[in-house]
């Protein structure tokens, strides 16, 4: 049996960048909050909170004072980091870079809107309640629009100014048949102007692990049970191979899954470490092959 792990899968540059701070600050001695999980995969969250990651949520961050406090990837509205400020609380800003020029192109449009006293609407394109859309919704002081999905643009009100951005992490094609609907259906007295403000890293591993899930006979997609990115990934992988399975741990693969199977793909999400798809092809050789043969 062939097995290989998927080259492109992975932690994107945002996760990483954030790991990779939390660890030099730990490394360090300092005792170190995270505001959130610092990544949805709850099996690299338990080997960062072995290292001494405290794991905090908003409320918990009213009580604290003179600490430290590692703003993850998704990025935080300006309502955190005045918070942060009343209370003493020093800030280990690991916002993705990409999120943080999102924010600052959103609240500059705000601004701009108020100043002008135009009548218009910024539309997020977005999972609500994720992370990085409160954080986006911060920058209009929560008076942005956020649609979950194409047909959600139907709602819209078309006779006023619409500006449309999207979360990161979410499908480009999506969102470009949003833009068609608002550009067939925008008044002739109204402006739309749309911003593609989608992570390339992230946008173009779909069309990658598609490809990549018709190589193998079976797909083992390793990924966090909260990681929006990896049911997105999965659903795809299973409609192109349908002997995908969705797994978060090597000890949830069934050896009938792998029976008759000459070779095995290994996939995840961009909250997946690649340490642990490694330690599934691992589990693989040492478990299942025998049990098998």
């Amino acid at each position: 049996m062939v097995i290989e792990i998927d080259s492109g899968s992975g932690f994107c540059f945002g996760v990483t960048r954030a790991i990779e701070r939390a660890e030099e600050i730990l490394r360090s001695g300092e005792h170190l909050n995270c505001l959130g999980d610092i990544v949805h995969n709850g099996i690299e969250c338990e080997r960062l909170h072995n290292m001494g990651l405290r794991t905090i949520e908003h409320k918990d961050l009213h009580e604290m004072h003179n600490t430290s406090v590692l703003l993850r990837a998704h990025g935080e509205p300006p309502s955190t980091y005045q918070i942060a400020q009343q209370n003493g609380i020093t800030i280990y800003d690991a916002t993705c870079p990409v999120v943080l020029a999102l924010q600052k192109r959103i609240k500059d449009k705000y601004l701009e809107l108020v100043k002008s006293g135009r009548q218009g609407s910024i539309v997020i394109f977005g999972k609500k309640g994720h992370a990085e859309v409160l954080g986006l919704l911060g920058q209009t002081e929560g008076t942005a629009i956020v649609i979950e999905r194409p047909q959600d643009a139907e709602n819209l009100d078309f006779s006023h100014d619409i500006f449309l951005y999207s979360q990161t992490t979410k499908s480009l094609d999506e969102f470009h048949v949003i833009i068609d609907y608002c550009q067939k259906h925008i008044s002739p007295d109204a402006t739309f102007q749309s911003y593609d403000t989608i992570c390339r890293q992230v946008a173009n591993r779909m069309k990658h692990i598609c490809e990549f899930a018709t190589l193998h006979d079976v797909i083992l997609f390793v990924s966090g049970a909260k990681s929006s990115n990896g049911k997105i990934l999965y659903e795809a992988c299973k409609e192109h191979n349908p002997d995908s399975y969705l797994i978060e741990r090597p000890e949830e693969i069934e050896t009938s899954w792998l029976a008759g199977a000459n070779n095995v793909g290994i996939c995840g999400a961009t909250s997946t470490p690649k340490w642990l798809m490694e330690q599934v092809a691992g589990y693989i050789n040492s478990t299942i092959i025998p049990s098998i043969r």
